[in-house]
C-alpha cells in the first residue's frame, strides 16, 4: 500500500495541486488582473458589470462570466481548412506550458530527520540524529542514499531540468504554427510564420543567458541551483542568481516574455495588422485555451526566473533550523568527513533565531508563491508600459542586440571562473 502511494497518489496529487490548483488558477486568475491592472493605468474602473445584485468583487464574476460565454459562443472552423489539426492546435499549444511545469521546485527535500545547516547548504541526517562513521555530505541531500527526504514539493526531481526545460520550450510552438496554417486564412499563417521565427531568434539568447549560470553553479538540476543559491557572498549577500548574473537576468527575462508572444513582443497576433494572428479563426472554448496557454506560460516564466535569478524557496539568511546571519568556514573538508566534525560544527554554528522546521517549509514555500506573483506583475505591467515594437525592430533586437550581448556575458563570466 505505501508503494502504491510512493508512485500512484503522491504524483498525481503533486501534478493536480502544481498544475490546476497553482499554475492554470494563477493563470485564470491573470486574465482579470490584466484587464484590472490596465484600467488602472490608464484611470479606468475596468470590468465592473458581471455583480450578483450589489456584490461586485471588484469585477471577479467577470471569470465566471467569461467562462459562460466562451461556452456558449458557436465552434467555428472555417471551410478550406485541416480540421483535424484546427482543432488540436489549441491542446499543443496549452500541454507543454503544462508539462513543463514538473520542474518547478516549490521547496526542497522534506526532512524527516536531523538538519544541519553547513556553509550555507542544508544537509538531513537519518532520523534520531547524526550517525556514527564517515558521513559524505554530497550524498545527505541524495534521496538514493538518504530515504529520509520526502520529495514532496517538485513533480519531477529531472537531473537535466534545465534541458527538459528548453526541450518543452522548443516544441510549445507548434501549436501557434500548426494553427496559422490550418486555419486557410493569410492572417492566420503570417502570425503562425512570425511565432515560429520569434521562436528561432529568442531561444538562442534564452540559453546562452544561462550559461553563465551554469557556469557558476556547475548543475543543470535546478533543486541543486536553487540550493546553491542558499550560500552567503561576502559573509551577508545571498548567493541568488540576479546577483551572480543580473546581465542575465535582464536578458533571460527579456528572451523569454519574447518567447511567450507577449507584449511588447506580440507581433503573432498584431492586432492592428493581422486581426488576431494565429488565432485569428478560433473561437468558443479553443479560443480561451489559447488566451489560457498564453497566461499560464507567464506563471512559468515568472516561476522559473524566481527558480533560478530570485534564489527560489529561499528566504534571506533563513535555513532549515532558522535564521543565520553568518557561518564560521567548513574545514572539515568539502565531501567527506566525520560525524564527530559535523556534530561539532553544527554545535558552533546555532541559529541566530531558531525557528521550528515546519515553519521554515511554509515560509519557503510562501517565499517561492511571492516571488512568482511579483513577477507575474512585473510581466504586466511591461505589457501596458510599453508600446508594441514593429517586426523589424523585434529581429533585430533578438539577433543584434541580446545574442551579441549573451555572448560577451558569457565570455566575461568564463573568464572570472577561470581565474
Amino acid at each position: 500500500m505505501e508503494a502504491l502511494i510512493d508512485i500512484a497518489l503522491i504524483p498525481i496529487l503533486k501534478v493536480v495541486v502544481v498544475v490546476f490548483g497553482f499554475a492554470m488558477a494563477i493563470g485564470t486568475v491573470l486574465t482579470w488582473v490584466e484587464r484590472k491592472q490596465s484600467a488602472f493605468i490608464q484611470r479606468r474602473v475596468g470590468p465592473n458589470r458581471a455583480n450578483l445584485g450589489p456584490i461586485t468583487a471588484f469585477g471577479l464574476l467577470h471569470l465566471v462570466a467569461d467562462g459562460i460565454k466562451m461556452i456558449l459562443k458557436e465552434d467555428i472552423i472555417p471551410d478550406g481548412s485541416n480540421k483535424v489539426l484546427h482543432m488540436m492546435a489549441p491542446a499543443l499549444g496549452l500541454l507543454p506550458v503544462m508539462i513543463i511545469f514538473a520542474i518547478v521546485p516549490f521547496m526542497d527535500f522534506y526532512c524527516h530527520g536531523t538538519n544541519v545547516v553547513i556553509d550555507g547548504m542544508d544537509y538531513c541526517f537519518a532520523e534520531g540524529g547524526i550517525g556514527a562513521g564517515v558521513v559524505r555530505l554530497d550524498e545527505l541531500a541524495n534521496p538514493l542514499y538518504n530515504p529520509r527526504l520526502g520529495h514532496y514539493f517538485q513533480i519531477a526531481d529531472l537531473q537535466a531540468g534545465l534541458l527538459y526545460m528548453f526541450a518543452v520550450t522548443g516544441v510549445s510552438v507548434y501549436g501557434a504554427a500548426i494553427a496559422g496554417w490550418a486555419s486557410n486564412s493569410k492572417f492566420s499563417l503570417m502570425g503562425g510564420l512570425r511565432a515560429s521565427a520569434q521562436m528561432i531568434s529568442y531561444e538562442i539568447s534564452m540559453g546562452l543567458s544561462l550559461a553563465g549560470l551554469l557556469m557558476i553553479y556547475a548543475t543543470i538540476d535546478v533543486n541543486d541551483i536553487v540550493r546553491e543559491q542558499g550560500d552567503l557572498l561576502f559573509g551577508f549577500l545571498p548567493a541568488w542568481g540576479i546577483f551572480m548574473q543580473p546581465v542575465a537576468f535582464v536578458l533571460f527575462l527579456t528572451a523569454s516574455i519574447a518567447e511567450s508572444k507577449r507584449a511588447p513582443f506580440d507581433m503573432p497576433e498584431a492586432e492592428s495588422e493581422l486581426v488576431a494572428g494565429y488565432f485569428t479563426e478560433y473561437s468558443s472554448m479553443k479560443f480561451a485555451v489559447f488566451s489560457l496557454g498564453e497566461f499560464v506560460a507567464v506563471v512559468f516564466i515568472a516561476a522559473i526566473t524566481a527558480t533560478l535569478f530570485l534564489g527560489g524557496w529561499h528566504v534571506p539568511w533563513l535555513y532549515a533550523d532558522g535564521f543565520h546571519f553568518g557561518f564560521d568556514a567548513w574545514t572539515g573538508g568539502a565531501a567527506t568527513t566525520t560525524a564527530e566534525a559535523v556534530s561539532a560544527y553544527a554545535a558552533a554554528n546555532p541559529p541566530d533565531l531558531a525557528l521550528p522546521y515546519p515553519l521554515v517549509v511554509f515560509l519557503r514555500i510562501g517565499a517561492f508563491i511571492t516571488k512568482t506573483i511579483l513577477l507575474c506583475f512585473l510581466q504586466l505591467q511591461l505589457r501596458w508600459t510599453l508600446p508594441r515594437f514593429r517586426y523589424d525592430q523585434v529581429m533585430h533586437l533578438g539577433w543584434k542586440v541580446l545574442l551579441p550581448i549573451s555572448l560577451l556575458n558569457l565570455v566575461v563570466t568564463a573568464f572570472f571562473v577561470l581565474i
